[in-house]
């Protein structure tokens, strides 16, 4: 680690991971590549977080006293971070001891480039799995690909502060698929280079994932999708997948709280479906306030 101009800002979040922040911290430490700053934000963990991190004495601690979730800590890290480059690594995910000096190289090597990601391993309830087809990478010009699902682990990626500057920061308002909506912004703009090595391993099945503490997770990524659309602009082909994408998604919501007996949110989809419909075929959108529809989103993903 440096003390001063460091050339990476590593950023951990935690709340409540005792259980696995060792690991997590000790793969940091253990990286080949060692001028970096390591900020660990602890989103008012209540369990022995604290004599955990007792043990790594040379880290940037910053503390929230009230959780605010995953988005607000890695900000307020982004704050706090002095390095043209920018890493995340998840409190439940590890490197390999040669992810940061591989990825640092690439970069170096191209400096027209703005962002990479590695490929990973998957270890779930203790096993290792291989990834569905489904989540194959891509490399360049990969905002089609990232439209279903978060193709890119936060845990992978090495990005520019520049820019971070240029798209924005983690949407607060999201508890979940933040990093799809940050992914989605990133690469509607800028390629994103692919580097095949196996540089991460992350670590699934566990009680405490967001993936299981909400039900239609779809319901963040049509609010992703819907603020990309009405803030972004995209154009042509870009405009139309998301539009594409954005509709498939609408129809499964509808389908699923249909089926669930829910019809206040189901009855709102199908009318999403039907004025983004219009809007594909190029017909004027009658549906004017999106921002109030992204909102009501938000609202019944949280209730569900």
């Amino acid at each position: 680690m440096t003390a001063s101009s460091p050339r990476v800002s590593i950023i951990l979040p935690t709340h409540n991971r005792a259980w696995c922040l060792r690991n997590a911290l000790t793969s940091v430490m253990e990286q080949t590549f060692q001028d970096f700053e390591l900020i660990l934000v602890d989103d008012a963990s209540t369990d022995g977080t604290a004599q955990v991190l007792a043990e790594f004495p040379h880290l940037i601690l910053l503390r929230n006293e009230k959780k605010s979730g995953v988005s607000c800590a890695r900000n307020l890290g982004l704050e706090q971070a002095r390095a043209p480059y920018i890493c995340f690594l998840d409190s439940d995910d590890r490197w390999t001891p040669d992810k940061l000096e591989v990825q640092w190289r690439w970069m170096q090597s191209h400096p027209q480039d703005m962002a990479s990601y590695t490929d990973e391993i998957w270890i779930r309830n203790g096993v290792r799995v291989n990834p569905k087809k489904k989540h194959q990478k891509y490399s360049g010009d990969i905002f089609k690909h990232c439209l279903p699902l978060c193709l890119i682990s936060p845990s992978s990626v090495m990005m520019t502060s520049e820019v971070l500057g240029k798209i924005g920061r983690f949407d607060e308002s999201l508890p979940a698929c933040e990093d799809y909506d940050l992914w989605l912004r990133l690469t509607a703009r800028y390629p994103v280079h692919f580097i095949s090595q196996k540089l991460i391993v992350k670590t699934g099945g566990h009680a405490d994932q967001l993936s299981k503490k909400y039900w239609g997770m779809d319901c963040f990524r049509v609010y992703a999708l819907n603020k990309l659309l009405s803030q972004n602009n995209l154009t042509g082909e870009r405009r139309r997948w998301a539009l594409e994408m954005l509709i498939q998604k609408c129809c499964i919501l509808q389908a699923g709280f249909t089926h669930r007996g829910k019809t206040g949110p189901a009855r709102l989809y199908q009318q999403a479906v039907q004025a983004f419909t219009r809007d594909l075929e190029g017909a004027p959108c009658l549906w004017k306030n999106k921002i109030k529809f992204g909102r009501e989103v938000l609202s019944h993903a949280l209730e569900h």
